[in-house]
């Protein structure tokens, strides 16, 4: 870890932090908290994959859409529009919505290869956000004066890292620029995250290996053919069995920096608690 004690973190004078845990359990919002405080800068991994890596494919699926209106068809066709997400920190919908999820079209899903061509673009795009995270620290000291930094993951980081391996290369470059915390959840949380995804499902990026063992069983249990699945009915059906599947990849990753519970996120109200906190999860980590 690049800060050894609570001392070493508090004494400091360039902070750098990267968040980790299920999405929903508040690495964005205590981000945005210090990204408000003026002195930290907020890299958001979702931000990143969608203007950076993703943002063609996300702009190319709209227009794919927009050609079959020939109203809209011919405007872009004489490039008297243009199509383009709006992504912001607060908004990444258009990156969720091009993931998708599989099943039938009439409801909006996706055929299930297409499904996984789109999985395997985000599963790239986000490995590289992540090995761009020392640019971006240097770069928001370098451009921006910037004396601390903030990296904001998305919930899947632990499908494309295995924290039992020592010489795991992406866990080892975060871990050399960033001290690595965990987000931590109990039992109360993780059933209002379940009740949370069951009121609106949203995509999800999966291991290829837990997608495919899933799509089967799914097809298996409701008799129903990759093309009449309800995409909302699979990726719900999934959800707890994600969380199952993550739990003990988090948990491995934990060896690699601190962990900070849910509540303890949760209680954080500016920089100084913030800071104390951090200083606390490396007493406990001792």
């Amino acid at each position: 870890m690049i800060y050894t004690s609570a001392k070493d973190w508090r004494e400091a004078a360039h902070k750098r932090v990267l968040f980790y845990g299920m999405s929903g359990l508040g690495k964005t919002h205590v981000s945005n908290m210090l990204r408000a405080s003026g002195d930290w800068f907020h890299y958001s991994i979702d931000y990143r994959i969608g203007t950076r890596y993703m943002g063609e494919w996300i702009a190319d699926n709209a227009k794919t859409h927009a050609m079959q209106v020939p109203f809209l068809r011919d405007l872009l066709m004489t490039d008297s529009i243009y199509i383009g997400s709006n992504i912001t920190f607060d908004n990444l919908a258009p990156v969720s919505t091009y993931l998708g999820k599989p099943g039938d079209p009439a409801k909006g899903g996706l055929p299930i290869e297409e499904y996984r061509i789109r999985q395997d673009q985000f599963r790239r795009a986000e490995i590289n956000a992540l090995e761009d995270t020392s640019y971006f620290i240097e770069r928001a000291g370098r451009l921006y004066g910037y004396p601390n930094f903030i990296c904001d993951t998305g919930g899947s980081i632990c499908e494309w890292v295995d924290g039992n391996n020592p010489d795991d290369p992406l866990l080892n470059e975060l871990s050399k620029h960033c001290l690595l915390v965990r987000i931590q959840g109990d039992e109360s949380h993780t059933q209002e995250l379940i009740r949370r995804f069951d009121r609106a499902p949203k995509p999800m990026c999966y291991q290829p290996e837990f997608l495919d063992a899933c799509w089967s069983e799914y097809l298996n249990e409701t008799n129903h053919s990759e093309d009449n699945v309800d995409p909302d009915g699979f990726v719900r059906w999934t959800y707890t069995r994600a969380l199952a599947h993550r739990a003990p990849r988090y948990e491995a990753m934990a060896k690699w920096g601190v962990t900070v519970s849910a509540n303890e996120i949760a209680a954080v109200t500016d920089v100084n608690t913030f800071e104390s906190l951090i200083a606390q999860a490396l007493e406990r980590a001792g």
